[in-house]
């Protein structure tokens, strides 16, 4: 209620629907004109249709006079199309390109939602289109150019053959005749891209006669986008409660069988996807990462989605690995298909699939050699399997790409079990299947492997180091005291009488080596606190120090341009668009090392950003995420300072009126502000909700 007080209505405009251009007015656009040409300018000289696919050409004179018109090219374009010789099929009468052809192509193919709209005297008359048309040049003239070409060297070349040589080519044909077209032939017949193009070749053009703007005939044409009459039985169709007024300004949309997204193969769209059904939804995601946490793809499904559900679909075309989700051989090897590489049927390359699944539910590393000698398969299949879920470490073999997913394995035991048992079922048929030996069935590494893969955070690092600490501590202090013993002792041995004992002397080196065995032996191995063989990389079995590197190089290309585009984001819609970027990224790719919320919100200060405090209403529902709020401080244009201090306004208030930012910018920028640039800087930055704006992702409705 305090919105709507705070912006009045000013006026109320009556709507009216015209009928009399019904199913007959079409919008055309046209690409974009050099500045010297003005509407007026323009001259058609000939215009055609075809109604029945809404094709449309046009032909335009082009201002030869105009100082951008280049003449020699214009000369020698005509002289490529036409030759020499100027009769009446020559393109270019003037041997001088004098005119270009449009040629048009549907813009939507539902255009039910879109009218002309024309105001006049207080009122708004609405007149449906019936289709939007967009023109582009047509080039068809360069065929022509390429064909004279070709007719003119097919002369020289056939200028001197005599009558006799023309005899020489007689050949014999023979006559065949073709056998009655089955049914199933007739529809592919019909169905094909060649038939299609002959059926629209044979619609006939219809001529159209063009009228300037300021004709007679066009102004006439002109009121029939006004209502003929203001009665209600006229405008029956807008006499509708506001439910059903707004339902027919925006319908729902309904697409066709035809026009429905099929499964999306490398590139992956999020707003065509969650049209499909929720089980569709997650077939064609897996088939495309083809290992994803249970997390990932929640995020990717969007809020609100039942994780129930979820897990109901995702156990029919995956499987459970260390906690991450594989995608089913079946899944990517259809039944009836083969290998690309070897032609091996589908089968065949399920059982090999499985057989490297299966291997990586036991251990962390795989070795291809030993795939390829149980399966029998070609090394080129097998190394698709290896990259489908792992990444290659030299001199180690295969690692699974993913960490264990130790979460979903607390939250949902009786999924894991479920998932135990498929993979007993599994292992039995591939003992009968590939002859397994017991090394195939035991882990190598029992203690390093079969495990859960070790995940140490920095606070349990410190604890651990501490704990090494003391532990050394006890030792070096008992090694203290029985040195100290062993001194005692030598002193009482140096009081003896040691007359008779006679010390040989050598000379020592300037360049000999100080003995410093005892103080190694103190340091016993340990690197800031932690044992070497403890150390971070092989904690987490990831991340060596290159990859490192290359991960923070990865995340800051993706944190930078994400923010040149965005500015401002909280914490939470930049989680949600790292997540679709891993999504199209290829499997094995560094950023699925793992990156945690603190290294993204880290990487986001270190590319220039800063978090903007922005004081929340006090009752207000947004997640943690939601409130932590980053913009991007400097972008190196000329509006950093004018959104720097719409930063400011938002770091003291929620929501702001835009006339307060106008008036805040022209005091601080010293300058006096036009519409065009402030709304740069708010679109930028913000979004209006209710007669108020907001900083980007901050709208609590």
């Amino acid at each position: 209620m305090a919105n709507e007080e705070d912006d009045p209505i000013i006026q109320e405009i009556d709507v009216f629907l015209a009928r009399s251009l019904l199913e007959k007015l079409y919008l055309f656009q046209y690409p974009i004109r050099p500045a010297s040409m003005t509407y007026d300018d323009v001259t058609h000289l000939s215009a055609k249709i075809k109604p029945k696919q809404q094709k449309v050409e046009l032909e335009m004179a082009i201002d030869t006079l105009n100082p951008n018109y280049c003449r020699s090219k214009g000369e020698q374009i005509a002289l490529n199309v036409d030759g020499t010789c100027t009769d009446e099929t020559s393109t270019y009468s003037s041997k001088l390109m004098d005119k270009q052809t449009f040629c048009s192509s549907q813009a939507a193919s539902n255009v039910s939602r879109y009218a002309a709209a024309v105001y006049k005297k207080g009122e708004l008359h609405l007149t449906p289109l019936h289709g939007i048309l967009q023109l582009r040049p047509s080039f068809t003239y360069l065929d022509k150019a390429d064909a004279k070409h070709r007719e003119r060297e097919a002369a020289n070349e056939g200028g001197d053959s005599s009558q006799d040589e023309a005899e020489d080519d007689v050949k014999q044909i023979t006559v065949r005749f073709s056998r009655p077209e089955t049914e199933q032939a007739r529809q592919r017949r019909v169905q094909s891209y060649e038939f299609l193009q002959k059926r629209q070749a044979e619609e006939h053009w219809v001529h159209l006669h063009y009228y300037g703007l300021k004709d007679s005939r066009s102004e006439h044409e002109r009121q029939y986008l006004f209502s003929q009459g203001h009665g209600l039985a006229e405008n029956t169709e807008l006499i509708k409660s506001p439910s059903e007024y707004l339902m027919m300004l925006m319908p729902p949309s309904v697409e066709e069988e035809s026009d429905k997204p099929m499964a999306p193969s490398n590139v992956l769209s999020m707003a065509q996807l969650r049209t499909l059904p929720l089980a569709d939804q997650i077939k064609i995601l897996m088939k495309n990462v083809k290992v994803m946490p249970f997390a990932n793809l929640m995020s990717l499904l969007g809020s609100g989605t039942d994780s129930t559900a979820v897990l109901r679909c995702i156990q029919q075309v995956a499987m459970l690995v260390q906690g991450n989700w594989v995608v089913k051989s079946d899944v990517l090897y259809p039944k009836d298909t083969s290998s690309p590489h070897s032609g091996v049927p589908a089968e065949v390359l399920c059982r090999g699939r499985d057989f490297v699944m299966w291997k990586f539910t036991r251990d962390r590393w795989v070795v291809r050699k030993e795939v390829a000698a149980v399966t029998k398969l070609c090394p080129e299949d097998v190394k698709d399997f290896l990259e489908h879920m792992s990444v290659a470490r030299i001199n180690k073999g295969w690692e699974f790409m993913l960490p264990y997913d130790e979460d979903f394995v607390k939250k949902h035991p009786d999924i894991v079990q479920r998932q135990h048992m498929l993979w007993m079922g599994i292992q039995a048929k591939l003992e009968k299947v590939y002859n397994l030996l017991k090394e195939h069935l035991t882990p190598k590494n029992q203690e390093a492997q079969s495990g859960h893969p070790l995940l140490v955070s920095g606070e349990q690092r410190v604890n651990m180091a501490k704990a090494k600490v003391k532990q050394n501590y006890g030792q070096l202090e008992k090694e203290f005291q029985k040195q100290k013993a062993e001194m005692k002792s030598n002193d009482t041995l140096a009081k003896m009488d040691v007359s008779n004992i006679r010390i040989k002397e050598e000379p020592v080196s300037d360049e000999e080596p100080m003995d410093t065995s005892a103080y190694e032996g103190m340091n016993n191995g340990i690197v800031n606190g932690l044992h070497r063989e403890d150390s971070m990389d092989s904690l987490n079995g990831h991340l060596p120090g290159g990859c490192i590197d290359r991960v923070a190089q990865e995340l800051k290309a993706f944190v930078s341009s994400t923010f040149k585009k965005q500015f401002v984001l909280t914490l939470s819609e930049l989680k949600r668009l790292f997540n679709l970027h891993l999504a199209s990224l290829p499997p094995g790719h560094t950023l699925f090392s793992g990156i945690s919320d603190k290294m993204l919100q880290d990487m986001v200060l270190d590319t220039g950003c800063k978090q903007i405090l922005v004081p929340f209403p006090p009752q207000t529902a947004a997640s943690p995420d939601e409130l932590k709020v980053y913009a991007l401080w400097e972008a190196g244009d000329t509006y950093d300072q004018h959104r720097q201090v719409l930063l400011e306004i938002f770091s003291k208030n929620y929501r702001v009126r835009r006339n307060v930012i106008q008036n805040q910018l022209s005091q601080e920028c010293g300058e006096d502000l036009n519409k065009q640039e402030v709304d740069r800087v708010l679109k930028d930055c913000c979004v209006s909700y209710g007669g108020m704006w907001y900083l980007k992702g901050t709208v609590q409705s």
